[in-house]
């Protein structure tokens, strides 16, 4: 399956989690960049609120692409042993990506929700959204650092993954749905049309309109009595 655009994998994929949908401890947790418009169509079917969670790959120097680990809000930090151990990434060379990304993490954090408090997890079932699952260390962050704050439950969504990763996630968590399992797999950005990266901005207008949304939703004290 070949999505024209994350919003529209968003809503495929929300036609799959509709059993969660007007639950009041719902929340979806997009992940920055490429998870928020699929997360805010997700939340918008499911008439939930969204919020972002910060994740950063720590990329191998010279081969971004490639993830030695991951950070995640919360401080935790996921390696991938068997990069680090076949390219002998020595420790103050993780360390010095480390702290690049952290500082990153920490300008989106601010970038994104400004002086909004981050959204309360504990006891509450988290549905954490990405546009894709390849490799699937940034997922697993950001499942660590969600656990650490005790939700009720954590559900993986995503439209596309590699079979083996989103098997892999069942292991960590409640539930993984992911719309399309493709083999061979190919990456993410091959099963969009439009995979053009998401900015900051609209990270920030689509949590406006999500916080606009669930304002409008919810009852007026006259209707409430």
């Amino acid at each position: 399956m070949v999505f024209r655009d994350r919003t529209d994998a968003g809503r495929a994929l929300a036609e799959r989690l509709m059993k969660y949908a007007n639950q009041p401890d719902i929340l979806v947790l997009a992940l920055p960049r490429g998870g928020v418009p699929v997360g805010f169509a997700v939340a918008s079917a499911l008439r939930a609120p969204l919020d972002v969670f910060l994740v950063r790959k720590l990329g191998v120097p010279g081969h971004e692409e490639l993830a030695l680990g991951a950070i995640a809000s919360g401080g935790i930090r996921v390696f991938n042993e068997d990069v680090i151990e076949r390219l002998q990434i020595p420790d103050e060379v993780i360390d010095q990506v480390t702290l690049q990304e952290q500082k990153e993490l920490q300008r989106r954090e601010r970038a994104y929700r400004g002086t909004r408090p981050a959204a309360d997890i504990s006891h509450r079932t988290i549905i954490l959204v990405d546009d894709g699952l390849a490799t699937g260390v940034s997922m697993r962050a950001a499942v660590m650092a969600v656990r650490e704050r005790q939700p009720r439950q954590i559900v993986v969504a995503v439209p596309v993954g590699a079979p083996d990763t989103c098997e892999e996630l069942k292991e960590e968590t409640d539930e993984v749905v992911c719309v399309d399992m493709p083999e061979p797999f190919h990456g993410v950005g091959a099963w969009y049309n439009d995979f053009s990266q998401t900015t900051d901005e609209e990270v920030r207008e689509l949590l406006l309109q999500a916080e606009q949304r669930l304002s409008e939703d919810e009852p007026s004290p006259m209707h409430s009595r």
